[in-house]
This record gives C-alpha cells, sequence and structure tokens, in this order.
C-alpha cells in the first residue's frame, strides 16, 4: 500500500507543464502541495462522484492535451457507469486514477462499501479499457508511471493508499490550496481562461 506521498510526488514529477490535472476529495489539499498549476481543478465540494465525468469533458474538449483525473474509490463507487461512457468516448489523452483509499476520508473516514474487496481494475478491463494497471507497492508504480502516462488511453489506474485524515474542505481567502481560496464557479472561469491560453 502505498502513501499519499508515494503516488503524488512521483506524479508531479512527471506531469507536463499543460497537462491538466482534475482532483476530488482526500487528494485535493495533497495535490496542491505540490502543484500550483492553474489548469489543476479541483471537484471536491460539488457532486460527489462526478470528477471522471468532468475530466473526460476536458479530455474531449481538448483533445491536444492530456487530463489526468486523480478519483477517489467512493466517488468512483457512485458513478461506475463513467467508466463505459470514458471507453467509447475513445479519450486517447485521458488517465484515470482511483485512488483507492477505502474511507470517505474528508466526511470523517467512513468506510467505502465493498472498499478492499472490489477489483476497480477488472470493472475496466470488463468495460473495455485498453490499458488497465494496478498498484499496491510505491516501487512497482515509480517504474511504471512514465510508461503508462504515455500509453493510449483511455488508462486506468488503481492505487491502493493508505487512508489518510484530511479534513472537511471549504472554500475561502484562508484555505491552503489556490484553487479553494474562490469560489467554484470562478475557478472555473480562471481554468477555462488558462486552458484556452496555455
Amino acid at each position: 500500500m502505498l502513501t499519499k506521498a508515494e503516488l503524488l510526488q512521483p506524479l508531479a514529477e512527471h506531469r507536463r507543464q499543460n497537462d491538466v490535472v482534475v482532483t476530488t476529495m482526500g487528494v485535493v489539499c495533497p495535490w496542491e502541495r505540490l502543484s500550483q498549476s492553474a489548469l489543476d481543478f479541483a471537484s471536491a465540494d460539488s457532486a460527489m462522484g462526478h470528477a471522471a465525468d468532468l475530466a473526460l469533458g476536458i479530455a474531449m474538449a481538448r483533445p491536444d492535451r492530456r487530463v489526468i483525473c486523480l478519483n477517489g474509490d467512493g466517488s468512483m463507487l457512485m458513478s461506475r457507469g463513467t467508466l463505459a461512457t470514458i471507453v467509447e468516448s475513445g479519450a486517447t489523452n485521458l488517465i484515470l486514477m482511483v485512488v483507492e483509499n477505502r474511507a470517505y476520508e474528508i466526511t470523517g473516514g467512513q468506510p467505502v462499501p465493498g472498499g478492499g474487496k472490489l477489483d476497480f481494475a477488472a470493472v475496466a478491463r470488463a468495460c473495455g479499457f485498453p490499458s488497465v494497471f494496478a498498484f499496491v507497492q510505491a516501487e512497482a508504480y515509480d517504474a511504471a508511471l512514465p510508461s503508462l502516462l504515455t500509453a493510449s488511453g483511455p488508462v486506468f489506474v488503481s492505487v491502493s493508499v493508505e487512508a489518510g485524515n484530511e479534513g472537511p474542505i471549504a472554500r475561502g481567502p484562508g484555505e491552503e490550496a489556490i484553487y479553494l481560496r474562490t469560489s467554484i464557479a470562478e475557478w472555473a472561469v480562471r481554468f477555462r481562461m488558462a486552458l484556452a491560453n496555455s
């Protein structure tokens, strides 16, 4: 099982400057500690379970960009049908990573139903993802990351990660993450401008 740092630090190092990263729930703030990009979007305080949908929309609108979605296992559980939609879309520039910490971390750590039992990678394969990876060890993840980031997508990645203790996410000027210092609507405007101009 990886720590969040073991998951996110190598990804931050391999991320290209114009890659879009969509985060949700327990990885929103840890990702911001590594990345201050205007092309980061936190899908955390809106409808839970739709970060992958948002990432797919961005990938389809901008096929010239690599789009990486850091989704939670609880969020993925709520929208499993998105996996089939992603495959059907043919979005070759989308990488969907499911961070399996088996807990709804930012709402109090409640257990995710089927956590640790549901095989998301097998579900992704059954939906037709051409590239599917699953990691439980940092060494294997580190070794595979460069090639999976360049694989023709859509790419599905499941990573077993230790649950952390990130608290509830709120928006306001005192928030740590830059994309949480404004309303989601205002950040969406900034994000769209950055996407258009970079």
